[in-house]
């Protein structure tokens, strides 16, 4: 299989990679925009993370310590947002589904009403450059905040949003708890996108989507811990969009060149590549493209195959 995407990573023509068209399906939107376009807005330099990170809370001690502080409110949201699409249309992502928290209903002075209108506002922005399909993400431990899953379920049936994820700690809340939110989603016409299997188990990423019906797993790379897992991945056409410079970073896999994305990918089950937190991890689609080329986990044309099959 020959094509000029394959022939540009042999070659590594950095600008025909960026060129070709890609997915992103894994986004966070608040951590979505180079870190250098928000140094520019700020006028401040942001501090680095390191390169490796104890986990999720490494992280989350990161950007509340680093990011938190400038950007904690509805103005460098909005900022991030817009910077976050043009970034993307920059780097050839035709598809992008980026997930807006729940949790900016708080800063917006319109509430949910504010939040699903500047989610529609976007959209139609970046009408024909990207395919933007808005997304409303929540953390597990939002479930005890009565106020943020009344404005999940409001956002739900505003009709804009068209995916809903949820994501943070696994051990926070049993995917039974969120079943009733799942159930409207799904009623909804939503895809519905849960994280697990960043750091459980393999058992507990198929329990997660028998339970919550999930259409698309993020991360869900402790799959690969069992064969008969990766099968029924597999069978059941469940796509799990795969997050590598994340999870090196964030310490859930050793190396680049050991990454499980191999495994899964040889087992049938469908993975795409995705950016998780372009501000916090910096690297872009293509780039996480060029990583695992140079890195041997892919051939040029078997990330061809991943890219196509990411825009399908």
């Amino acid at each position: 299989m020959s094509s000029s995407f394959a022939e540009a990573l042999e070659a590594g023509d950095i600008a025909a990679i960026r060129s070709a068209a890609k997915a992103d399906l894994h986004s966070h939107l608040y951590f979505a925009a180079p870190i250098a376009d928000v140094e520019r807005w700020l006028g401040r330099v942001i501090d680095r993370p390191p390169s490796r990170m104890d986990g999720l809370d490494g992280m989350r001690d990161y950007s509340r310590q680093a990011i938190g502080p400038y950007m904690d409110n509805w103005t460098a949201f909005e900022f991030t947002a817009g910077a976050a699409l043009r970034h993307a249309r920059s780097d050839g992502v035709v598809l992008l589904e980026s997930s807006f928290d729940v949790w900016a209903v708080r800063h917006h002075p319109d509430g949910l009403r504010g939040l699903a209108a500047f989610a529609a506002s976007l959209a139609a922005q970046f009408r024909g450059q990207v395919d933007f399909r808005p997304e409303v993400g929540f953390s597990r431990s939002y479930v005890a905040k009565d106020d943020l899953m009344t404005s999940l379920s409001e956002a739900i049936e505003a009709g804009v949003f068209r995916s809903i994820d949820m994501y943070a700690r696994e051990d926070d809340c049993k995917p039974e708890t969120v079943r009733w939110i799942y159930e409207k989603a799904r009623a909804q016409g939503m895809k519905l996108k849960a994280h697990v299997g960043e750091y459980g188990g393999a058992d507990e990423v198929k329990r997660t989507v028998e339970v919550l019906q999930l259409d698309e797993v993020q991360h869900g790379i402790a799959a690969a811990e069992s064969t008969a897992v990766m099968n029924w991945l597999a069978d059941h056409k469940i796509r799990l969009n795969v997050c590598p410079t994340s999870n090196v970073m964030l310490g859930a896999v050793a190396d680049l060149e050991s990454h499980p994305i191999r495994a899964l990918y040889d087992h049938g089950v469908d993975v795409t590549i995705n950016t998780d937190d372009l501000m916090i991890f910096g690297q872009s689609v293509s780039d996480e493209y060029v990583n695992l080329y140079r890195a041997g986990v892919f051939t040029a044309e078997e990330l061809e195959e991943i890219r196509l099959g990411s825009l399908r």
